[in-house]
């Protein structure tokens, strides 16, 4: 399946018997799917078929949708007045003037200017209703096909940051071991010379059992931090989450809230590195992974 961005823009120009049809979509990101209409008054009839073939195909992200319509000279030669919109605009009118009595008559002109009063009789309302349904329809191709596109563009980024921390990952493991080793050789041979000096000054013939307890002590003290400072667990599951967004990328389909949490869990592994290394080389790693990360949730924004 495809990864689609919540970005996108189409607009479809379609010319009917009676005039010239624009649909033009165009979204950004959001939390969920929210939809906006500019539509032609007299074409508003249409905007729950429209909001349903949208809903049908597109499931985030704020959507505006523009539909204009404009009439050919010829076909607006021969006006009509619709009877019945305007015998509903003077009962509304009979029921406003029992309750505001005061309230100024409404004028000829904005009769006449008020939606639906003047029709067409060359224009079809059905057959009009169908041309817009068409043209939405090829819009919302050309949208999700610009959506797709950013969609592969953005899941080819992703993927590339996914094997660079990867290579991160892979090149800093086998310090870790190194670098306890290492740290608790040197931690015990200072507190060894610490723990000579104090001795000595104390007293030159101290109990060997006491010298071999400090030792002892020492050793537990040393481990315990080199536990402490052991990010081979971390490193493990930045592994495995590394995978899980390969995979959920491989996928496809609607991947953006899965993404999010997976950056969510990405940046807590690469802190906690951080917080614990005892090498420049690991401090390094989780500033780059961090870096990396960020880049990363900034796009995962966009998907759907």
């Amino acid at each position: 399946m495809t990864i689609s961005s919540m970005t996108g823009y189409a607009v479809v120009t379609r010319e009917t018997g009676a005039g010239t049809l624009t649909v033009e979509l165009k979204s950004v990101n959001s939390r969920f799917l929210d939809l906006q209409f500019r539509i032609n008054d007299e074409l508003r009839s249409v905007e729950p078929a429209i909001r349903e073939a949208i809903m049908a195909r597109i499931t985030r992200g704020k959507v505006e949708c523009r539909l204009s319509f404009g009439r050919k000279s010829a076909a607006v030669a021969n006006p009509q007045l619709n009877l019945a919109v305007i015998e509903a605009l003077s009962e509304m009118q009979r029921k406003v003037k029992q309750t505001l009595p005061d309230a100024a008559a409404l004028s000829v002109n904005e009769i006449l200017r008020w939606p639906g009063v003047i029709e067409d009789s060359d224009l079809a309302q059905e057959a009009l209703s169908g041309e817009v349904q068409a043209a939405v329809a090829d819009a919302l191709d050309a949208f999700i096909a610009t959506r797709e596109r950013e969609g592969a563009a953005l899941q080819a980024m992703l993927l590339a940051r996914v094997e660079e921390m990867e290579g991160i990952v892979h090149r800093i493991t086998p310090l870790v071991p190194q670098a306890i080793s290492q740290f608790q050789q040197k931690a015990t041979e200072r507190m060894k010379e610490a723990l000579g000096l104090a001795l000595q000054s104390a007293n030159g013939n101290a109990p060997t059992t006491s010298r071999d307890e400090a030792l002892e002590r020492i050793r537990q003290e040393v481990t315990l931090y080199g536990i402490r400072i052991d990010v081979a667990e971390e490193l493990s599951r930045l592994s495995a989450h590394l995978a899980e967004t390969r995979h959920i990328l491989k996928k496809g389909g609607q991947v953006g809230k899965r993404l999010d949490f997976m950056m969510q869990e990405l940046n807590r592994e690469a802190n906690t590195v951080g917080s614990k290394a005892a090498l420049k080389e690991l401090s390094d790693a989780s500033m780059a992974m961090k870096l990396l990360i960020e880049q990363m949730r900034e796009q995962v924004q966009n998907l759907e």
